[in-house]
């Protein structure tokens, strides 16, 4: 990177400026006693860009740097009267705000002393949004980076607006040595030897193993990997171990390549990116990556210093999830069907085509369903969420796992500005690190003695039903770790109780069925958990494929105010132990529980209903579905209401229900199968639906109406996509 040239040198004050301050800055020298320092880096608002220092203190301070390196690097002291001095690491001089200097540079900043007075020491001034300001204790004006002499740091201000703001974001310290997480998660730092070689290993095993058994987890300490390209295959997540996301810099590239030839990414499943930053100077062009993605794939609290396309070329794609999201340019979704984007923004979104939702996104593209090529559903505020829980290296270099705090009617990310999402800091001994050779006595044991579970990468075939009964407990997995049952139980069960979270986590059917594989506080679940509710995050769940598997429900809620935080349920219509008696299963969700919120609900190729809600209170933003593609006839696909299951169905004694953004479709296989109803509900002035459509897929027969008899027929190989834009 070009450093910054010679700007004008600093001037000597005059000398009445030097008498009048001689005093001031003995009696401060005097007030400073011993100083406390941390590393870190300042960025300023206006621009998003860092504050960069010269190594030979003959330059001022500007903002202007996109990346930290040692030229933005500084130490904070923590002087005695409760300012702050700035010392900068690639010079090892503090920076000063001289009000001796001649106009134009009077109060710039500059870092050339080698000692700490008067204009060396800032207040620290925080400001509502998470960012402070820093006033000089000089002059008592704020600091700006003033946009208007290219980011030149200048003590001027007598008050704060954005080029008064600016995050300091402490430097990480060395890492401890990180626990044993396994032979599947591979943690690295910059130096890591042939680290392009690895990742390329990882990918090469990975990108084929649609069906494998093979997981793994790549953790980035933070830091800066320049020149590193970050292919993603299946069963693989690349997670930052930054406290945000911007400690963690990828210059380079992050890319999803389509499976399938033809540029068709239909079956890019599982694999996902969380917690850290790409400047795509090495993606596909115009600095821009390439996310070419269908379901299961969670792009989460990730920031794109660039564009990202959600395709490859212009082949298919079926996606797909973001959230806590930043992207500085655009946002392409190119072919992709339907996508849900929740909390997050960026400069610009082009794109849609069926079912296109943006929850607390304050940058959702203009126009509006049910106009084509505008099929956007937006809600302004998420009304309830919190964040999925993620590891990262603390302050003292320790290992552990931050569990944000519940936010209600929010817009946008979490971390704005650099800031720590709020929440709460488990240090990860309070975890039992999980390996696939744990059995689920020991798994269970370790629960009920109050541990926390991180699931490592591989695969968990489990003989006893793992019982999360304690509250707040969290089971965080990484690297798609898979629990499959082996003998009929259920997977997970969970307490009646407060702040339970489980996330990261595959959940696989086994060969003998299951009557359920994951379910939600017991049955008759009557608490009332509105102010720590019980969390999912990122569950999938999957019914053959990789072997036969069968199972009745996969996920049963019962708990009410439980939020479900982005899941597939899956029955798979393709891989190995497939077919209508090879893996069969009637439902992929009940939800019993009362006030119970989904974001992402992706469900498909059950064969009765995808969808039963039992509770009231019921609110869904975004649904995807496709029913199942192999009845074997008519005669053997009819419920008690018509021709075949509708893909949601909303109890006929439910009074309070909303849903926006759905999308049913088919794929028959066989000839002449009819849906007559993608979506069936009674019919309530307090249950709502909000911008629906249906669409057949294929050349066989197709879906009726959208919902209850409202709505028009499909027409074959989506020739006409009907909609509904609200019910009743």
């Amino acid at each position: 990177m070009a450093r910054h040239s010679r700007m004008h040198p600093p001037r000597v004050p005059s000398r009445l400026g030097q008498a009048m301050l001689l005093t001031v800055v003995c009696v401060l020298a005097t007030a400073l006693s011993a100083r406390e320092a941390h590393a870190a880096t300042l960025r300023a608002v206006a621009n998003n860009n860092y504050v960069s220092a010269t190594a030979t203190g003959t330059s001022f301070l500007t903002a202007t740097a996109p990346v930290a390196s040692t030229w933005e690097q500084f130490q904070v002291v923590n002087n005695a009267n409760g300012t702050i001095s700035l010392k900068a690491t690639i010079s090892g001089n503090y920076v000063a705000a001289d009000t001796g200097l001649s106009a134009p540079d009077t109060s710039k900043l500059i870092a050339n002393r080698g000692s700490i007075a008067g204009w060396e020491q800032f207040t620290v001034v925080p400001q509502s949004n998470g960012t402070v300001a820093l006033r000089s204790m000089a002059n008592g004006l704020y600091v700006s980076a003033d946009l208007n002499i290219g980011g030149a740091l200048v003590a001027n201000r007598s008050s704060v607006a954005a080029w008064e703001q600016f995050v300091i974001s402490d430097l990480p310290v060395t890492p401890t040595t990180p626990p044993d997480f396994g032979p599947n998660v591979r943690v690295v730092n910059p130096n890591t030897p042939n680290l392009q070689g690895l990742i390329n290993d990882i990918y090469n095993a990975q990108q084929p193993n649609h069906f494998g058994n093979r997981r793994d987890a790549i953790l980035l300490t933070p830091g800066t990997y320049n020149n590193l390209r970050i292919p993603v295959g299946f069963y693989t997540q690349v997670l930052g171990l930054g406290s945000h996301p911007d400690q963690v810099q990828v210059i380079g590239d992050l890319r999803s390549n389509a499976y399938l030839d033809g540029d068709n990414a239909t079956q890019n499943f599982w694999r996902g990116a969380e917690n850290f930053s790409v400047t795509p100077t090495l993606g596909i062009g115009n600095n821009t990556m390439q996310w070419a993605v269908s379901q299961a794939i969670p792009f989460r609290r990730m920031h794109v210093r660039g564009n990202i396309k959600l395709n490859q070329n212009s082949g298919w794609s079926s996606g797909g999830w973001f959230s806590d999201v930043l992207v500085d340019g655009q946002v392409n979704s190119g072919s992709q069907q339907q996508w849900i984007s929740r909390n997050s923004q960026w400069g610009s979104w082009v794109g849609s085509n069926w079912n296109m939702v943006f929850v607390g996104v304050p940058t959702a593209p203009a126009g509006g369903f049910p106009t084509a090529g505008q099929r956007y559903t937006k809600v302004a505020q998420t009304p309830v969420i919190r964040e999925k829980p993620y590891l990262f290296i603390d302050a003292d270099g320790s290992y552990a796992v931050r569990v944000p705090s519940l936010r209600n009617n929010s817009s946008g990310i979490s971390w704005a500005n650099g800031a720590v999402t709020p929440g709460r800091t488990i240090p990860i001994t309070q975890f039992y690190i999980a390996k696939p050779s744990d059995s689920a006595t020991t798994l269970n044991a370790q629960l009920a003695s109050g541990k926390h579970l991180l699931f490592t990468p591989g695969v968990y075939v489990l003989t006893q039903t793992l019982r999360v009964n304690n509250p707040n407990t969290v089971v965080l997995g990484i690297g798609f770790p898979t629990l499959r049952s082996d003998n009929g139980q259920p997977l997970i069960q969970t307490a009646d109780v407060d702040g339970l979270t489980l996330a990261g986590l595959f959940l696989d059917a086994g060969a003998v069925e299951s009557g359920v594989l994951v379910e939600i506080g017991p049955n008759g679940a009557a608490a009332n958990h509105a102010a720590n509710p019980i969390a999912l995050h990122d569950l999938f769940f999957r019914v053959g494929g990789a072997a036969a598997g069968r199972v009745k429900i996969a996920l049963s809620v019962n708990s009410n105010n439980t939020i479900v935080d982005h899941t597939w349920i899956w029955r798979a219509d393709h891989g190995a132990g497939v077919g209508w008696a090879s893996n069969p299963s009637e439902n992929g969700l009940w939800v019993n529980g009362n006030d119970v919120t989904m974001y992402g609900l992706f469900v498909e190729h059950f064969q009765k209903h995808q969808v039963v809600w039992n509770g009231n209170g019921g609110r869904v933003y975004f649904y995807q579905s496709e029913i199942p593609y192999d009845p074997p006839s008519q005669s053997a696909w009819n419920s008690p209401t018509g021709r075949g299951y509708a893909a949601y169905k909303v109890a006929d004694w439910v009074t309070s229900h909303e849903a926006w953004g759905l999308g049913v479709y088919s794929v028959f296989t066989n000839g002449n199968i009819w849906l007559d109803r993608a979506i069936e509900t009674p019919v309530t002035g307090n249950v709502r639906f909000h911008n629906m459509i249906s669409v057949c897929l294929g050349n066989n027969g197709g879906i009726v109406h959208v919902i209850n008899n409202t709505g028009a027929q499909t027409g074959c190989n989506a020739s006409y996509t009907p909609t509904v834009t609200n019910f009743p």
